[in-house]
């Protein structure tokens, strides 16, 4: 399992979602008491090796390790605990940040067939919750926990980046390439009618 997050790890990297050592993956081992492997702090994403993740509880703290997990871990395990999701990925696309800043009160999606890869009918209308970004991961898991809706798999922090969830990690990874895309439109189209995007 921790070779998988490694090698979605360099995935992401090498799409320019990674940079650096930004974002994280975490995949569920067990449910109770609910038990993730995440991706540890300060690790370049595109060197990432299995032995660069800690196992995590339901705070987000490590269990019996001297490794530090990632800073969002905390808000992994809040995700997987309340979605009952068995992997969440956090990135950095810049199309997902771009979007938040334009509609901070969420990002609707209406009549794209890419709706269907990340899970939902090309008519129906979903709305992505946009929350305040914070170092507290209590404050940050709160808040995606007041707007969850089952049917949305994905969060976007507003100058941050986003967190997609799935069954594993791709399903995850599938729904949130199709998410990108259907931001980087919103974004790229929000001039091109008239009246402008709400």
């Amino acid at each position: 399992m921790t070779a998988e997050l490694a090698r979605e790890c360099v995935r992401y990297a090498q799409m320019g979602w990674m940079r650096g050592t930004s974002g994280n993956l975490s995949v569920v081992l067990q449910r109770d008491p609910l038990r993730l492997a995440v991706t540890v702090s300060g690790v370049d994403k595109g060197e990432i090796t299995a032995d660069d993740s800690v196992i995590i509880d339901v705070d987000g703290n490590a269990v019996d390790s001297p490794k530090v997990p990632s800073a969002e871990a905390g808000l992994h395990a809040r995700i997987a605990h309340v979605s009952g999701a068995g992997a969440v990925v956090h990135v950095h696309a810049l199309a997902t940040v771009v979007a938040a800043e334009h509609w901070p009160d969420g990002v609707v999606l209406k009549d794209l067939e890419m709706l269907k890869g990340f899970g939902r009918y090309d008519h129906e209308e979903v709305v992505i919750p946009v929350v305040r970004n914070s170092q507290d991961m209590l404050e940050l898991g709160d808040a995606f926990e007041k707007g969850f809706d089952p049917k949305v798999p994905a969060l976007l922090v507003a100058r941050h980046g986003v967190y997609v969830w799935g069954e594993d990690l791709m399903q995850a990874r599938h729904r949130l390439e199709c998410l990108e895309w259907l931001l980087r439109f919103k974004v790229e189209t929000r001039d091109i009618f008239t009246g402008r995007h709400s």
